[in-house]
């Protein structure tokens, strides 16, 4: 009995919190759009990324460090996977959180190692022997079947090949001629045959300008990728100390770092303070990015991204009592009111959120400042 599972075409993707963010949204000349690809504001900021890009594609930045540095909801891993999405797929992205590190398996400079080695891509060219041309006959010769019976088995197929530096005749095994029969190949077609592999495409329209020249002969070539580390306030001295050495490497990835603290002590001293928590050695060789708290335009203009990202219907009140809860509290938490307001919005029977639905979630769920305040005067009555 044979069962077959039925798989849906479809793509069900769930909506991330930067799931809006496309790219650093730069014109031609590098200036920073106020409103591009996903990201407002901060233009400085994402001016700066993206001469770290240009330096990154030109390979002139290997074995460096970024710091974003700034409050929280600030955009710092919006940012960094901003970076990703304008390097492309080609150069490696790899992220962390500094709090990674810390297992009971695994050192944590063995874990730092690790993610240094996923950021850095290994480009490997291969050189292969290939026949290219336009066909000029295609002739299967046929055998008596060795099994026997009546039945005639194809031996060897004979090709011609013609190019502008003259014509050749091969001849190609029987298996070949399967793959020329699936690719249909026909007289005046131009294809080009792997000698190894035995494999056969047809180049349409033109010959190809990359097969044209084959494969480029050369040996493996090291791709220094990104490596971002977030919250890297919570890696400890040690890891520091650690980075310092990595980074000096001849194959170390770019390493982008994002902070939110401001002057603190680092993690494995006794009371040694510094600026982001990171040493100040490690500090002069990082290049800083700062990033500044966005005004209320900028959060309304974020909070409608959002909203279209998840299909959300929003009305402009509704959209200017979540920028003003976004100013009061912080833009995280005007975002995740979008969501359950939507929700509420349906049940009422309602297909954009109104004022009133925004003032009902917003009076269901604290913020993290009500909630400190109501802890603060209710202190006697929770335990310690």
């Amino acid at each position: 009995m044979k069962i077959e599972e039925v798989k849906s075409t479809t793509k069900t993707q769930r909506i991330a919190s930067h799931s809006h963010v496309k790219g650093l949204g730069l014109d031609e000349s590098g200036l920073a759009k106020q409103a591009a690809s996903g990201l407002v504001g901060q233009e400085n900021a994402r001016e700066a990324c993206g001469v770290i890009v240009e330096l990154i594609k030109s390979k002139k930045m290997a074995g460096r460090a970024v710091l974003l540095a700034g409050p929280p909801g600030t955009g710092k891993t919006a940012l960094a996977l901003a970076i990703a999405q304008e390097l492309g797929s080609k150069v490696p992205f790899c992220p962390m959180v500094g709090s990674e590190v810390y297992s009971t398996e695994i050192k944590k400079t063995e874990v730092l190692m690790e993610n240094f080695r996923r950021a850095i891509g290994l480009r490997i060219k291969e050189t292969k022997e290939v026949y290219e041309g336009e066909v000029t006959e295609l002739t299967p010769c046929e055998t008596e079947n060795p099994m026997g019976g009546y039945g005639k088995t194809i031996s060897h197929v004979i090709i011609g090949l013609k190019t502008a530096k003259g014509t050749k005749q091969l001849k190609l095994d029987p298996s070949i001629f399967e793959s020329l029969q699936k690719e249909r190949v026909e007289a005046g077609d131009v294809i080009y045959i792997e000698a190894n592999s035995g494999a056969v495409k047809k180049l349409r329209g033109e010959i190809n300008k990359v097969v044209n020249k084959y494969i480029d002969q050369g040996v493996a070539e090291l791709v220094p990728g990104v490596l971002f580390v977030d919250e890297v306030h919570m890696l400890d001295i040690e890891c520091f100390t650690y980075l310092h050495r990595a980074l000096e490497s001849s194959i170390a990835p770019i390493v982008i770092f994002a902070s939110n603290r401001g002057n603190c002590v680092i993690r494995g001293t006794e009371d040694v303070t510094s600026p982001h928590g990171i040493p100040l050695d490690l500090l002069d060789r990082v290049m800083i990015i700062r990033t500044m708290l966005y005004s209320p335009q900028e959060m309304k203009q974020i909070i409608k991204i959002r909203a279209q990202t998840e299909g959300i219907n929003i009305s402009e009140e509704a959209l200017n009592h979540l920028g003003e809860i976004g100013t009061k509290t912080t833009l995280r938490y005007s975002v995740q009111l979008l969501t359950p307001a939507n929700l509420l919005a349906k049940i009422n029977g309602k297909d954009s959120i109104e004022k009133e639905h925004v003032e009902e979630i917003s009076e269901l769920f604290y913020d993290a400042k009500s909630s400190a305040k109501i802890l603060a005067d209710q202190q006697d009555k929770y335990m310690k």
